[in-house]
């Protein structure tokens, strides 16, 4: 029983320690990302079509071409799968004096693109960080660019870093191959810049929010499991006690069926004893004599035989008169008889301690033989007598 209690405080003391490391873990909003959205984008764009990409990559005073205001929009759908699909349109203008397919440009010309892309979101590889959002894409479109209109194959890379939930920056650049140069288009690279705004946001646990999950739910189990294991023992403990008491009950049971039955026998016994005793008969006197007649030794040796048959067995001798005669006199006289009706037992062989007297006189009359009431002699025979009263057997 000790083992099962000591057992169950050191789960209770486990549970406790669970609960509490389950409560220092919690789902916060810097564990959920936006998993899908639309989104919407308005900034700048650049174009360098100097025909010297990557000698003169970031020769920005002489190759690259922008406007003094946004000059670019999107809208795009991104999906809880990392893939994006997005419509562009931008706008710019060739100076004078850029380099234009390797030579100086003379004179300023126009710029309009559409363009549609696939994009897929890094992050799903190398894991949410919540705020930096690499992607990778590729698409299609057309340009209008030195007064050329061309079909164009895409490739982009760029990154997003977001300032909340809604709103962020984009950065990206595109290169852009001409599906044909029949007529002398080129290709090039457009860089942009600019805002981005999220609308029907659908949001879910990042990477560190999904392990805290899953280590979340390890402590609920864990905690279920101890709290399962408790509850075994305390079932079990439970069980124990109610078999235990189950036993007691059932000992009590056997006990007090037993005590019954030896009640029920002592009482039988008693009765028989009893009945015995009664069956013997009483001893009776003469008028005004206490002498033992011949009958009543009859009588008296019955009773040292039942006294004999049961060495345990205790009695007390009552001794009674008739009315007649004083108060006095009758109390004398029942004293006499009571004394020589033991005297006999006690000669016979019975030991004076299995004896009991008590005289009554004429206190306790069979009939209504008293003072007042004439009664022919038989009735007053009746009264004189001395009875036995089994005490202990």
């Amino acid at each position: 029983m000790r083992i099962k209690i000591l057992l169950s405080f050191l789960l209770a003391c486990a549970l406790v320690n669970t609960t509490i490391a389950q409560e220092e873990l919690e789902i916060t909003a810097k564990d959920s990302i936006v998993q899908s959205s639309w989104m919407f984008g308005i900034g700048f764009n650049a174009v360098d079509d100097s025909g010297n990409v990557f000698d003169g990559l970031f020769n920005v005073s002489d190759e690259w071409n922008m406007l003094p205001y946004p000059s670019r929009i999107s809208i795009g759908r991104y999906f809880k799968n990392g893939l994006g699909l997005e419509a562009i349109g931008t706008i710019n203008k060739y100076k004078e004096g850029k380099i234009i397919d390797g030579v100086v440009n003379l004179e300023d010309s126009d710029y309009y693109a559409i363009d549609a892309r696939v994009t897929y979101d890094l992050n799903k590889i190398i894991g949410e960080t919540g705020w930096f959002d690499p992607y990778v894409g590729i698409g299609a479109g057309y340009t209008d660019a030195n007064n050329l209109g061309r079909g164009t194959y895409n490739a982009v890379v760029g990154f997003r870093t977001w300032i909340s939930d809604r709103w962020g920056l984009d950065f990206n650049s595109s290169g852009k191959w001409a599906m044909s140069k029949g007529d002398g288009a080129t290709n090039h690279i457009q860089h942009a810049a600019g805002v981005v705004y999220q609308f029907g946001i659908e949001k879910g646990l990042s990477k560190k929010g999904e392990e805290k999950k899953e280590l979340m739910a390890a402590i609920e189990a864990e905690r279920q499991r101890q709290q399962d294991s408790i509850a075994e023992v305390n079932r079990l403990k439970e069980e124990a006690l109610l078999a235990e008491r189950l036993k007691k009950e059932k000992e009590a049971a056997a006990l007090a069926a037993a005590e019954k039955a030896k009640q029920d026998a002592e009482n039988a016994r008693r009765k028989s004893i009893e009945d015995q005793i009664k069956n013997s008969g009483l001893v009776y006197f003469n008028l005004n004599s206490s002498a033992i007649t011949r009958e009543s030794k009859g009588v008296l040796d019955k009773i040292k035989t039942i006294l004999d048959e049961n060495p345990e067995l205790k009695i007390k001798i009552t001794s009674h008169t008739d009315s007649r005669g004083t108060s006095k006199y009758n109390d004398w006289l029942s004293q006499r008889r009571v004394d020589n009706t033991k005297d006999y037992l006690v000669k016979a062989g019975v030991d004076t301690d299995r004896l009991a007297t008590e005289a009554y006189g004429e206190n306790q009359l069979l009939n209504e033989c008293d003072d007042n009431t004439y009664c022919p002699e038989e009735k007053h025979k009746v009264n004189r007598r001395s009875e036995f009263i089994v005490l202990e057997f």
